[in-house]
């Protein structure tokens, strides 16, 4: 049972749980669908968004799963429609430039991290948990292909919990670009700035605090100051599940050069990688992915009770 509240302009629907959430002030956390769609293979993806879920619950919040379902915007999922995103073929992947594109063709699609934001800020949601954040690819000199995510983070008012960004991508220029975007950019409780599978990229953090109730502070500060945009908190994955950045590079490397030889571009690029390496590694890149994933969403859930208190 869904509760709706659809405007005339804006198809838009909240989850019974969302609703109520919304109702009594409760800490909600928004997630993105195209990490169910495009991050990783069925039923691994659906045992993850369930786990996912249920974290966020033990850790005080709620979870509100984004999605478009034919062309209807889902802020929060039914246990049968994340099932059913689970197992869908051929769903757009959305981000800034498609989301209502979607909306306005009635078509179904998982959202970004961009288009996530993009809702959750429409419903009022200020915190949300993924994997990694998109950025700058490596060899965007040439290719120019930088993710919407970054511009994202430059304009919308969510703090967006991740493990970095995908390091596929070039992180030392994609910090750069945050930089210079005025996008704070935060490492939970660690010096080093890590990058997605491994706890470090060989960066130093550009800034570190040590508690969700310090990141939820540092964020009303910025709102005192009326400083708009969000802010990346960077959350290393557990010592336990990461595969080290010395052996992540070697398969990083023999994947961008597959993906050229086939000659893979656009947002086809990250999905194409990411299936390519889980190869390579023989599976262990899902499993450090969904530890990544559920860490990052049990940070978002304190940070969000913290950021209500």
């Amino acid at each position: 049972m869904m509760t709706s509240s659809i405007s005339p302009l804006l198809p838009i629907v909240y989850a019974d749980e969302v609703v109520a959430a919304k109702a009594r002030g409760a800490p909600i956390v928004a997630l993105e669908s195209t990490i169910i769609t495009h991050g990783m293979p069925f039923p691994g993806n659906l045992d993850m968004a369930r786990s996912v879920e249920h974290i966020v619950r033990q850790n005080g919040a709620v979870p509100a799963t984004i999605a478009v379902i034919e062309g209807v915007l889902h802020i929060g999922l039914e246990p049968a429609q994340i099932a059913a995103l689970a197992e869908m073929r051929d769903v757009m992947k959305l981000s800034r430039a498609d989301i209502a594109f979607a909306l306005a063709e009635r078509r179904t699609g998982a959202t970004t991290v961009a288009a996530t934001m993009i809702a959750a800020a429409r419903a009022g949601i200020s915190v949300f948990a993924t994997g990694g954040i998109g950025g700058v690819h490596r060899g965007a000199e040439e290719s120019f292909d930088i993710s919407a995510d970054l511009e994202e983070l430059a304009r919308t008012a969510v703090i967006v919990v991740s493990a970095g960004p995908k390091a596929i991508l070039d992180i030392p220029k994609t910090l750069e670009v945050l930089e210079t975007r005025g996008v704070p950019v935060v490492s939970f409780d660690s010096e080093e700035f890590p990058a997605f599978w491994s706890r470090s990229s060989g960066l130093k953090s550009p800034l570190t605090l040590p508690s969700p109730a310090a990141i939820a502070n540092f964020q009303r500060m910025r709102e005192q100051l009326g400083i708009a945009g969000g802010m990346l908190i960077a959350n290393p994955v557990p010592l336990e599940a990461e595969i080290p950045r010395e052996e992540m590079e070697i398969y990083i490397g023999r994947a961008l050069a597959s993906a050229e030889r086939e000659e893979i571009t656009g947002k086809e690029v990250t999905p194409f990688l990411l299936d390519t390496i889980f190869h390579m590694t023989g599976g262990r890149s899902l499993k450090t992915n969904i530890a990544l994933v559920e860490n990052n969403a049990r940070l978002a859930a304190e940070i969000a009770v913290a950021m209500n208190a």
